[in-house]
């Protein structure tokens, strides 16, 4: 847990910039559409709308007004009745309507550390951001499959190293999980200490094996699977570099070797900090 108040107070720590105006991706599975809506907010947050034949699904619906107007807006424009809304990672702009989250969930966004990282969220972005939800809650179960708006939804456990929610299968073609798998350095907030790096290899391997075709993620938007592919192989590569580099600057240097050029250099001194504490 102590770990996790660190990606907490992380988060509160990315500096405010101007905000651009979010954008939509879509994706037609056939049986179920994916819109993906990118905040470009300064958490870097994605949030989705999974459109079936008849209604809709929301999940991880946006924290910022802003982004609130903006895809609540593209929602009307579908419609179709919301038949289910998702909350898993992030609380969002549900507010008084009903919502579903994974088993446990719920009391831990009331605890100290999540509850904390709210709290510090309204002191950073005071009125930009909604209010917290104040809908009836429904616990999802792990392990089990629950069909909305006619699309299959399969909710298991996340990574270890992350929050207790889940990582989610959406009509057996799309993998949610916090973070998006990327070909760039992951950082301090997903790689918070040694035991994350194997945490984040198992949870990345049952990616791999979902049989999906999409992965999304809370942060980053889609990624094919050459992507969780190279998170794999990055990560056991990590994991070699860490065992055989005694301090930061090493790690850091051999870091580059290894992938020079990669997206996300700048962040690999936060994260051997947070290795080698």
């Amino acid at each position: 847990m102590k770990q996790v108040l660190l990606i907490m107070l992380g988060l509160i720590s990315l500096a405010a910039t101007a905000q651009e105006k979010g954008k939509f991706e879509v994706y037609d599975f056939d049986k179920f559409k994916l819109h993906i809506y990118y905040t470009n907010d300064v958490l870097g947050d994605a949030s989705y709308i999974i459109e079936g034949k008849k209604g809709i699904v929301t999940l991880e619906q946006p924290l910022f007004k802003d982004n609130v107007s903006e895809y609540d807006a593209y929602l009307a424009d579908l419609k179709k009745p919301i038949e289910q809304r998702i909350t898993n990672y992030h609380l969002g702009g549900t507010g008084n309507h009903d919502v579903i989250m994974p088993q446990g969930m719920p009391e831990f966004t009331k605890g100290e550390i999540y509850g904390g990282m709210m709290s510090g969220f309204a002191q950073t972005f005071g009125d930009a951001i909604v209010s917290i939800p104040n809908g009836k809650t429904t616990e999802v179960k792990f392990e089990t499959t629950q069909t909305y708006a006619g699309v299959k939804f399969g909710f298991y456990r996340g990574a270890t190293s992350d929050f207790p929610a889940a990582s989610i299968i959406i009509g057996n073609k799309v993998y949610y999980t916090h973070w998006t798998p990327a070909k760039a350095h992951m950082n301090h907030l997903q790689i918070s200490s040694p035991m994350a790096i194997d945490a984040e290899i198992a949870e990345a391997n049952k990616a791999l094996n979902s049989g999906c075709e999409l992965f999304i993620g809370g942060h980053g938007g889609a990624a094919n699977i050459d992507a969780v592919k190279f998170k794999i192989q990055y990560l056991e590569t990590m994991k070699e570099i860490l065992a055989n580099n005694k301090t930061t600057e090493a790690f850091i240097a051999a870091m580059k070797k290894e992938y020079p050029d990669l997206q996300g250099e700048n962040g690999l001194e936060e994260l051997a900090k947070a290795l080698y504490k």
